[in-house]
């Protein structure tokens, strides 16, 4: 291994930029950074629907070695983070490393030279030692398989995908969907159109979402006091790993968060939504957690308005002027918006890796995707993934997880350099091992609960992590080398 590997990573969102921060950090800047989009940002460059912005506090929401910007709120705005990803990418020198435009479809490891081939869709190759997938899970769009759906003649599209020239003004709409994208563009929607219908398949938990602009005095604390940003990411961080033990079953901590939580929902719930109907269709049959808890302080309110109409009856089909239900009522409108959220369960997709003796991730993954740690996978050597399987949170930031995988990642780069290894392998009875404890541990999980969820894949919870954040920190704090199986030059 040469004494500065060649590293290739896909994408450029907060996985693709902290990884490369931290491969700086430790000295290896043979790095280069594939994005198949015209600028960085990931999911925070694609969603720019009304009202997007995280559910997770800024101050928590961000790297911790770039943790002191001047966000405008509570809970960053799209517009901010995408300029905060571009601060870090400035700042860190790390737009020399991105390469727009660069699309990878696919890649095959060469055993015998311990490189990686990458394939781009517009036909031209590249190598590397080391592959890092950072493509994260809700990249993809998702849309329901409704009968009719392409006959629409009106104007569709995805919240992902906003479509910012039409003018919804006096329109008559329909929003399918009530995820955490939805509820965040529908109080926006409902400002400007003459009528709009709700489509909802089954409701969520949702609690207040404590956002507000920072005063004055604020920004001059945070400015010139950068320990109190520091005191309030602490604060944050472990606020929720107390609001996520309600999804741990029989935990001590379960039971002081679950009262607690259920109680902000009801209490939301009650005081915003006075028809026992409306608030009935509105209230989940399955516990905290199961789907992702939703934050909004307009989301009921919204609901409660006389122009809007909540409709819980399942879609039998779409028409080429509107939309039918099972109850059989048809309902004319001018444009849908798809708030279905992403396919977060095909990880990498499209791409289609191949390791060694041509194995297809794609084939190893039909039946649902595993890793070691979520960030390696064995028969794929020198290959590593950020936001992979079983490494999402129900509650918490992305952001930690991401960091603690970035250092992780390092580490056995720094290893595989350091030792001249031609490359190294996850073992597969490593991976066999940790995914026996994920599978104990989410039976006493609410991800099984019993809801439509998308963490879900056969049944099977592929995408979230089964613990607190600080577990997944300290178990990912090295690399254990006997997991491995390295391979020399």
């Amino acid at each position: 291994m040469a004494s500065n590997p060649s590293i290739a990573i896909i994408g450029a969102g907060f996985a693709g930029l902290g990884q490369g921060y931290y491969l700086k950090k430790a000295g290896i800047d043979s790095f280069t950074i594939y994005e198949k989009a015209a600028d960085l940002g990931g999911v925070w460059r694609d969603n720019t629907y009304p009202g997007a912005a995280c559910d997770v506090p800024s101050h928590l929401y961000s790297f911790s070695f770039e943790p002191h910007y001047p966000w405008s709120r509570a809970y960053g705005p799209q517009s901010d983070i995408l300029d905060y990803l571009h601060r870090v990418a400035r700042k860190y020198e790390l737009m020399r490393h991105i390469r727009f435009g660069r699309e990878v479809a696919g890649a095959e490891f060469d055993e015998a030279r311990g490189l990686w081939k990458l394939r781009f869709s517009d036909g031209e190759t590249a190598e590397a030692q080391v592959l890092i997938s950072g493509v994260g899970q809700l990249h993809r769009p998702a849309f329901p398989e409704i009968p009719g759906r392409e006959s629409f003649k009106g104007r569709a599209f995805h919240s992902a995908r906003w479509e910012h020239d039409y003018d919804f003004t006096g329109k008559v709409v329909a929003s399918i969907g009530t995820g955490p994208s939805a509820i965040q563009y529908v109080p926006e929607l409902a400002k400007r159109v003459k009528k709009l219908y709700v489509f909802q398949r089954s409701p969520a938990w949702c609690v207040p979402k404590f956002d507000r602009q920072y005063t004055r005095l604020e920004r001059w604390l945070l400015t010139h006091w950068p320990w109190t940003h520091t005191l309030d990411r602490i604060r944050i961080f472990w606020y929720a790993e107390f609001v996520a033990s309600v999804i741990q079953r029989n935990s001590v901590l379960q039971w002081l968060s679950k009262p607690f939580v259920y109680g902000l929902a009801k209490l939301l719930l009650r005081l915003q939504v006075k028809d026992p109907e409306l608030r009935r269709k509105l209230t989940p049959d399955f516990p905290v957690g199961c789907k992702r808890l939703l934050f909004s302080n307009d989301w009921f309110r919204t609901l409660t308005q006389a122009h809007v109409e909540l409709v819980t009856a399942p879609i039998t089909r779409i028409t080429e002027t509107g939309v039918i239900t099972a109850d059989g009522q048809r309902r004319e409108v001018d444009a849908i918006v798809y708030g279905t959220g992403f396919t977060a369960t095909q990880f990498l997709a499209p791409m289609d890796l191949k390791g060694l003796g041509g194995m297809s991730l794609r084939e190893r993954w039909k039946n649902g995707a595993q890793a070691y740690l979520g960030v390696a996978v064995s028969g794929f050597p020198n290959f590593f993934m950020l936001y992979g399987p079983n490494t999402n949170l129900g509650i918490g930031t992305i952001i930690y997880m991401l960091e603690r995988q970035q250092r992780y990642i390092v580490r056995c780069v720094t290893l595989l350099r350091d030792r001249g290894l031609r490359y190294l392998e996850v073992r597969a009875e490593a991976e066999r091992a940790f995914n026996e404890e994920l599978e104990r541990r989410n039976k006493k999980l609410v991800y099984l609960g019993g809801c439509h969820s998308w963490y879900l894949t056969n049944g099977r919870n592929t995408n979230n992590w089964v613990g607190y954040m600080s577990e997944y920190g300290w178990r990912l704090w090295r690399p254990r080398p006997e997991a491995y199986r390295l391979v020399p030059a």
